[in-house]
């Protein structure tokens, strides 16, 4: 089979040949029909996670078809559609897996981490981790779910917001355009911020009922004058774009950050206090979360917008993903 993989830290992707691998025990074996490349690759890449070995595999965006399964693997067979997410398993053994919070695990199972991920024909993962694809959905369409569009997913319906409620939007790249889906689909009230006017008609296309460009406009006045939002969902990287906006949160709002970046997130406390506002992260979801994503989808026409490339190219997807010029997500298709 082939496989796309770092050699060692730092190093360039490269395109190899290697045997096809057969499930253990609690493992099924994917062959994989598309996978999604991740700015969380970047770590891979890095050698960002104390456990990482090398040479290594990434990808956590995975749709393909089981074709062989191990022992002792139940509730899955050869011919099923699945999926695979940054969630690729949990210890069991933690404080969070023993109270069943399997996402905040303290020794999680990460595809392309800790095991060989996605950007290969074939791929092996713990039963645990896989959520099941609808028809609904092509390959192409379900890899960016899994780690991109649960992660908005899961957020924004654990947000605390209700139907009508003003939802906002900050950023409208590979997250943020599903996240404007998401908004719309649930019954919020979206408002995409973004940068320059040009973004506005593909905002609205998606969802947003309300626009504010941030390179001309006070976007926490906006906010303020459509009543203050319930819930900003930041989805960029940049954490001074992030700090401006508190001042647009309604009393009781909450900043849902979901976009990873380097740079701190300041804040004045009396920001907060005077509103009672929060700031809170949010990680992507289990398997479970996966398929909840997939099958809202599937119902209500979500569908993520590619840039997609053979394995062979993975290499060119890697450098538009970082180059930051890729509008929206960059996927692997197999054959």
């Amino acid at each position: 089979m082939r496989v796309v993989q770092f050699r060692e830290k730092n190093g360039p992707l490269e395109l190899v040949e290697r045997d096809i691998p057969k499930p253990g025990m609690g493992t099924v074996r994917i062959k994989v029909e598309a996978c999604g490349i991740c700015h969380s690759d970047v770590f891979v890449k890095e050698g960002a996670f104390p456990e990482m070995t090398y040479p290594r595999v990434p990808g956590h965006e995975v749709a393909g078809v089981i074709d062989a399964v191990g022992d002792r693997v139940e509730g899955w067979t050869v011919g099923q559609r699945v999926g695979v997410g940054w969630y690729g398993g949990h210890c069991g053994h933690c404080d969070s897996c023993r109270r069943g919070d399997f996402i905040t695990c303290s020794f999680p199972k990460i595809p392309g981490i800790t095991f060989d991920g996605g950007y290969a024909e074939y791929m092996i993962a713990p039963a645990q981790a896989l959520a099941m694809i609808p028809n609904e959905l092509s390959a192409v369409e379900a890899a960016p779910l899994m780690c991109a569009g649960i992660t908005t997913f899961n957020a924004l319906r654990n947000s605390g917001a209700r139907a009508s409620d003003l939802v906002c939007i900050l950023g409208l790249g590979g997250l943020g355009h599903l996240a404007t889906q998401f908004a719309a689909k649930m019954g919020y009230n979206p408002v995409v911020i973004a940068r320059g006017k040009d973004k506005e008609p593909l905002a609205k296309k998606l969802g947003a009922r309300h626009y504010i460009d941030s390179t001309s406009q006070d976007c926490a006045a906006e906010l303020q004058k459509l009543g203050g939002a319930k819930v900003i969902l930041s989805t960029v990287t940049n954490g001074k774009a992030m700090t401006p906006l508190i001042g647009g949160l309604a009393v009781n709002g909450k900043l849902l950050v979901v976009g990873i970046g380097k740079e701190p997130l300041e804040v004045s406390s009396l920001a907060i206090i005077s509103k009672r506002n929060t700031i809170e992260g949010w990680p992507c979801g289990t398997a479970a979360d996966s398929q909840d994503t997939l099958e809202f989808c599937s119902m209500t026409g979500v569908r993520s917008m590619n840039h997609i490339y053979p394995l062979e190219k993975a290499s060119e997807g890697f450098d538009l993903m970082m180059s930051g010029k890729a509008k929206f997500r960059v996927v692997l298709k197999m054959h």
